[in-house]
């Protein structure tokens, strides 16, 4: 999988920049003015040519509804956590700017981004109409995300579905998987071994079953399997349990037993993401931000849950961005105006759902526009089940810092490559991640 595509929706990716925060003054990348008088905003996010051609679109309407200006400040997804870092470090804080789960207590015990709640309530924007976990993970009340304030709408929220080849498929001869019945772990393996072929027999091979990246994809495993990294209140890490190790075994064994999965060294030649892209993989994950692309593939795909280990339950995670406003904004009122405008409108929703990068946050608009729009996937209820059912966000989006998440990966490399059991290598991680999930805690409580 292409890491730097995905990095963008971790709901941890923003933890580098809680350490060493505080409140900023002057904020903004512009005098506050326009030269003819009129209020001017910045506004900072991370997005392709899609996502910013639908925003132009919003924030001109904007602009000419609230007579103001609104500076574009953009960037790529891996350029955007180091961008906003230095904005914040020169005190030059965008007016308006995504805000990531993993950052929302640190930003707001350290005063980085206003406490909107008014705001949000004056707009008479109705909240039981936007999506319950984009609104609540930009919630908190100085203990916990999740209640509280309101430090920030939700831009979107990004349900991880599972998708799948279907003209590969049809070319091995394999029914389509049901829809709504995820495929149970040995049948989901079964199939996948068959779609690895040599097709054209040249003694290599040139069509994989999957190519599922651990570390966006292990979740789906684990959940289903009755595991996860933390208990409930992330105190104690739990990934020394015997379900968790099983989960990381069966997710090694399908690259290292069943060879359904590129090698590393074919791998290295071309990574999953993009023999997917080629029509070279059969399952893989997909986003709603990746729709605008995989339109654009030469062959059939479409969406189906992911499968299922012990519990029987299909599982996967869902992330989201924020839009929020810096607490140091010389124009309150309007900046928190914009976020409610970019997060809620239906004609700036209505941009960003065509233009394929996201689901849109007004619920009415995704279950009757968004579902029974054509084009791809078909089967976009997958998305709004993830969303409204079953979807969890990442282990670390509510905590201090993802640190101890963080670590669970560092060394995972040896059990992919079939060195060294799942469960020896849980056994010896999860001393150092509870090592660092007590110092998040720790810190967390000292800036309460």
């Amino acid at each position: 999988m292409n890491m730097r595509r995905r990095s963008f929706l971790l709901g941890t990716g923003g933890v580098a920049l809680t350490a060493g925060l505080s409140a900023c003054g002057n904020g903004g990348n512009s005098s506050g003015t326009t030269s003819d008088g009129r209020p001017e905003l910045t506004y900072m996010y991370r997005g392709g040519a899609d996502e910013k051609k639908a925003y132009e679109l919003a924030i001109k309407a904007f602009e000419t509804e609230n007579n103001c200006s609104v500076k574009i400040i953009v960037t790529d997804a891996d350029q955007y956590s180091t961008k906003l870092q230095a904005a914040i470090t020169g005190k030059q804080v965008p007016d308006v700017f995504y805000l990531e789960q993993g950052s929302v207590m640190a930003f707001a015990t350290n005063h980085v981004v206003r406490d909107i709640t008014k705001e949000v309530e004056a707009s008479g924007v109705n909240l039981d109409n936007v999506w319950k976990y984009g609104v609540d993970s930009y919630r908190y009340d100085g203990q916990m995300v999740g209640q509280g304030a309101i430090y920030g709408l939700p831009k979107d929220v990004g349900p991880f579905s599972f998708g799948y080849n279907k003209t590969m498929f049809e070319k091995a001869g394999i029914p389509f998987p049901d829809k709504d019945t995820p495929l149970p772990m040995d049948e989901f393996r079964e199939i996948a071994k068959k779609l690895t072929q040599d097709t054209d027999g040249d003694g290599k091979l040139d069509q994989w079953g999957t190519g599922l990246n651990v570390t966006w994809n292990l979740q789906a495993f684990a959940w289903s399997n009755g595991a996860d990294w933390a208990d409930a209140d992330r105190k104690k890490v739990t990934v020394d349990t015997p379900e968790f190790a099983e989960a990381l075994q069966t997710f090694a064994d399908i690259q290292n037993v069943d060879k359904s999965t590129p090698s590393i060294s074919e791998a290295q030649t071309l990574d999953t993401y993009q023999r997917w892209m080629k029509g070279e993989i059969g399952f893989f994950p997909v986003g709603p931000w990746d729709v605008s692309t995989y339109t654009k593939l030469d062959f059939d795909w479409d969406l189906i849950p992911y499968p299922v280990m012990s519990t029987g339950e299909t599982a996967t995670w869902i992330g989201s961005l924020g839009i929020a406003v810096s607490q140091t904004t010389k124009h309150p009122d309007l900046a928190a105006k914009l976020a409610v405008y970019l997060s809620t409108n239906k004609e700036a929703q209505t941009s960003l759902w065509e233009a394929g990068v996201q689901v849109p946050n007004l619920i009415d608009m995704a279950e009757n526009d968004y579902a029974k729009s054509e084009g791809k996937p078909e089967n976009k209820a997958e998305f709004l089940d993830i969303v409204q059912d079953y979807g969890r966000p990442l282990p670390a989006a509510t905590t201090w810092n993802g640190e101890w998440y963080d670590e669970f990966w560092t060394g995972i490399q040896p059990v992919l490559d079939g060195k060294k059991s799942a469960a020896d290598y849980c056994k010896e991680v999860q001393p150092r991640m509870q090592q660092k999930l007590d110092a998040a805690n720790q810190q967390a409580e000292q800036n309460r």
